[in-house]
């Protein structure tokens, strides 16, 4: 089934700033319509344009979106490109994550595959909240698909499960940008907020199933 509100994104160059799945102030109160503007409508949006920019003319101007987050990760050569295209990317897999309905219980085989892996619903929620308010600096906390095994991990900066060969299922962007004006240095709430009351469980079924 696919999950609610999904909008896939360009594969392509040139990219594209995909749509919202949800109106900009559907978040609220967790998320401010001020938050969701400045996050997707400048942040997201440069991270396209200047991806577009860098692969004008250069040798990967006709691959696809993932070809140029894998062929560019590690080199320096192409560290600029690849922060962009990789923040294009997380970008429109982490606005995907968010369910505007409110909290919901994860689908059977979700919840089946997270008690298998971490005892419980409960106990995922802690171990990611916990990961995500401890990534030092600029990053993400993502719950990942390594053939049959679920498990939680982070990644500093632009880096994205597309370069590390893992299965992304859900991702919390932890960039100061993606809660400052909401939060201000209170991560944790932020954390909490996304953990208990926002999460797609949908969208973890349809990457589950894809």
């Amino acid at each position: 089934m696919e999950p609610v509100g999904l909008k896939e994104i360009k594969s392509k160059a040139p990219f594209t700033l995909p749509p919202l799945p949800f109106s900009k102030e559907a978040l609220e109160p967790h998320v401010s319509k001020n938050t969701v503007l400045f996050h997707y409508e400048k942040h997201h949006q440069t991270y396209v344009n200047t991806a577009n920019q860098l692969i004008s003319g250069s040798q990967f101007e006709n691959a696809e979106l993932e070809q140029v987050i894998k062929a560019t990760s590690e080199n320096p050569e192409f560290s600029k490109l690849f922060n962009n295209a990789a923040q294009v990317w997380n970008h429109w897999f982490y606005w995907s994550c968010f369910d505007p309905r409110g909290a919901k219980s994860p689908p059977l085989k979700v919840q089946s595959a997270i008690e298998s892996a971490f005892g419980s619903v409960e106990q995922f929620k802690n171990e990611f909240s916990a990961a995500a308010t401890a990534q030092f600096g600029s990053g993400y906390a993502w719950l990942v698909q390594e053939g049959e095994n679920l498990r939680v991990i982070t990644s500093s900066n632009a880096q994205s499960p597309i370069a590390l060969n893992v299965k992304p299922l859900l991702g919390l962007d932890v960039w100061e940008h993606a809660y400052y004006l909401d939060y201000q240095n209170r991560r944790k709430d932020y954390v909490g907020a996304f953990v208990n009351n926002m999460i797609n469980w949908e969208f973890v079924e349809y990457n589950m199933e894809r």
